[in-house]
């Protein structure tokens, strides 16, 4: 195990009804002019968005909307946010939804604080300063709602690029599990797809003796496996969809990720595919991650091995372990199947003459260094051959 730093101070306020005490989490950490930055209607047909809006109001606080967040993240939204709290002096940026609305909430909390472009922080400057913020999660996938990290979609190019700071970690995040369950079963299901994508790219490293973590995502992984199908059967299994959302925060605020290298690769071959063709997150890495395993699996054929067996139930065959590694790519792929991600390529929307493009740009478009990954490194070709492998 490697040394590490950890520290991940975001207050969580989890179960039915906590959306209500907004106000009084925003007071608690310093607010008083808020900026609610949510995405489509779905927070309007609800009810929540009045429902915040009421909390606020309670707690004598007053605020901005802006609305409008897409899946992908638009930078031309986090320029609009910006200018918002500039002009209206916000002191607290306040996310409602999933993912999407709390990594542009995180963009503008950094920009709003920043004589500069805010997308100079995801070209690698550090982010040291943004305004504090605060969550209400409505969809259990990406992590944000407990980690440093946005991601964000440069309409400029259409590519997509990540940053982190310890500034960007929420103050609280509010966690009602009953707010999920209007999602429909292919969102619920993206969902459950991204998270066992964080948990898969801290699973496979390169440093040894990494036994509590090794055990924590394997934990995870089987939770999500248990529950991923129950609330697919039943989509107001609220406790179903508690385990989910608590498994999602835990798979991104790093405790699983500390005393050990990571990888990354699916995510940074994915984020040129939902960029391009706009396609769900967690709908495009059900296609890449499948296709990255099978190619870097003879680098450590005895990881593979291991997760095949103490996740997916394969038997371990110790003359060919990598039959075993094999056995636990395709039970993975068949329980993304099985849950309604797409499979391919085509389903995706994905197109084959795009794959030189998609691939040079993931290994060099804007500040790449032309290879990826932290698991095995990858050049250019090694990416378009992975790309071939999703046809």
């Amino acid at each position: 195990m490697e040394n590490f730093t950890f520290y991940a101070p975001t207050y969580f306020a989890f179960g039915k009804d906590t959306e209500n005490e907004t106000g009084k989490y925003i007071k608690k950490f310093g607010g008083t002019k808020v900026l609610i930055h949510y995405g489509g209607g779905s927070v309007i047909r609800s009810g929540l968005l009045d429902q915040v809006k009421e909390a606020l109001i309670k707690e004598n606080l007053s605020y901005v909307e802006l609305g409008g967040v897409k899946p992908n993240p638009r930078s031309g939204l986090v320029y609009e946010g910006i200018d918002i709290c500039k002009k209206e002096k916000v002191d607290f940026i306040l996310a409602v939804g999933g993912g999407s609305a709390i990594d542009s909430a995180k963009a503008i909390a950094a920009g709003a604080v920043y004589d500069g472009d805010f997308w100079d922080y995801y070209q690698g400057k550090v982010v040291e300063k943004a305004l504090p913020i605060g969550t209400i999660l409505t969809i259990s996938a990406a992590g944000s709602e407990g980690s440093a990290d946005s991601v964000i979609t440069n309409e400029n190019g259409m590519f997509k690029r990540a940053t982190s700071g310890e500034a960007l970690r929420p103050k609280f995040s509010i966690l009602n599990p009953a707010l999920t369950q209007t999602l429909s079963k292919y969102q619920t299901a993206c969902g459950i797809t991204d998270i066992l994508a964080h948990l898969y790219e801290r699973y496979f490293t390169n440093t040894e003796e990494v036994e509590v973590t090794d055990r924590m995502i394997e934990g995870l992984m089987m939770t999500m496996v248990h529950e991923g199908p129950r609330v697919i059967a039943d989509p107001d299994n609220y406790q179903a969809r508690a385990n989910i959302m608590w498994a999602g925060m835990m798979a991104h605020n790093n405790s699983c990720g500390v005393g050990r290298s990571q990888d990354w690769t699916s995510h940074d071959i994915e984020h040129e595919l939902s960029a391009l063709y706009d396609c769900a997150h967690g709908a495009g890495l059900a296609v890449t991650m499948p296709a990255v395993m099978i190619y870097n699996m003879e680098h450590n054929v005895m990881r593979f091995a291991q997760v095949a067996c103490r996740v997916w139930g394969c038997e371990m065959d110790f003359n060919h372990p990598e039959e075993t590694a094999k056995a636990g790519i395709q039970a993975f792929r068949q329980f993304l199947i099985s849950i309604g991600m797409p499979k391919n390529f085509e389903e995706l929307g994905a197109k084959e003459e795009d794959i030189e493009k998609l691939a040079h740009t993931a290994c060099y478009g804007d500040v790449k260094a032309g290879t990826l990954g932290g698991f095995v490194t990858l050049n250019e070709k090694d990416v378009v051959n992975i790309y071939r492998l999703m046809l």
